[in-house]
């Protein structure tokens, strides 16, 4: 189901009612009740003035059309919720959470269409992005940016290579998850160092996973997982592209572990994403 579809046609043909409404009808109505000359009850005795009340469909679309208008502008242009469904990303995201997706940071984008109509700022190095894969244009991932456009991608050995360079990170410990997220627990912690950008990532220990080296092409980016071996990203399904980017996951809003425990955790509650 495409929301932002739905969201465009309501607000569509809401605004379209109220528009023809007010220009071609309402005047109408009103000088029916308005009779010059004739009093209050002589007006009501003629059945006018229930005239002047405004249809159903005219009074719902009046009443919806700000409303529609308003969750439309403020989920298109500045920020959408969504869910975190699968474990790719723990231990920065888990599965229950809700996170708050900046939909500016990297440029204005009508909404469907999904074309850039204002450039605002590029997405970096560790940013963590939600965006569509190539091989589901209709379905929103979110998984780290490790490789911009240029860059030589390698990973061999639990050890992701940048340009030739093996990037660094320094055991933490296992990896003690809740709820959902306990299938990874015992997966090796680690502090990553992505070229400046520190982020923890785990290593499963008993999966190598994919073993090979991509060369990143020209507005295209390459997404890794941080749950490094148990997430399908660019290792798999290859490149994405700079028009297929939603925008920048900024926050968890709310978490609600309802595939196991049912509960929220309200520590997770306003917890950035890094």
């Amino acid at each position: 189901m495409d929301f932002a579809l739905i969201l465009v046609v309501l607000t569509g043909v809401t605004g379209f009612v109220w528009a023809v409404d007010s220009l071609f009808f309402r005047a109408k109505r009103l000088a029916l009740v308005n009779v010059p000359g004739m009093s209050d009850a002589a007006v009501a005795q003629a059945g006018a003035a229930p005239a002047a009340r405004d249809p159903v469909i005219v009074e719902y679309s009046k009443s919806f059309f700000p409303v529609i208008l308003a969750v439309l502008v403020i989920r298109s242009f500045l920020f959408e919720p969504f869910t975190i469904p699968s474990s790719s990303m723990v231990p920065t995201l888990l599965i229950g959470d809700f996170i708050l997706v900046n939909k500016y940071a990297y440029g204005l984008r009508l909404p469907v269409a999904n074309t850039k109509i204002v450039s605002i700022g590029l997405p970096e190095r560790g940013d963590v992005v939600v965006f569509r894969p190539p091989h589901k244009p209709n379905t929103n991932y979110v998984k780290r940016l490790v490789g911009m456009p240029g860059d030589e991608i390698a990973y061999f050995n639990n050890t992701l290579y940048i340009n030739g360079v093996a990037i660094q990170s320094t055991p933490v410990g296992r990896y003690f998850g809740e709820g959902s997220n306990d299938e990874s627990t015992g997966a090796e912690l680690r502090t990553e160092d992505l070229l400046g950008v520190e982020h923890q990532i785990l290593l499963a220990g008993n999966r190598m996973g994919i073993q090979n080296s991509w060369t990143v092409p020209e507005g295209h980016y390459f997404m890794v997982g941080d749950n490094r071996d148990n997430s399908e990203d660019s290792r798999v399904w290859g490149f994405v592209s700079e028009k297929s980017l939603v925008g920048r996951a900024e926050f968890v809003w709310m978490h609600w572990d309802w595939k196991i425990r049912g509960f929220v955790s309200w520590g997770r509650i306003g917890t950035s994403v890094e």
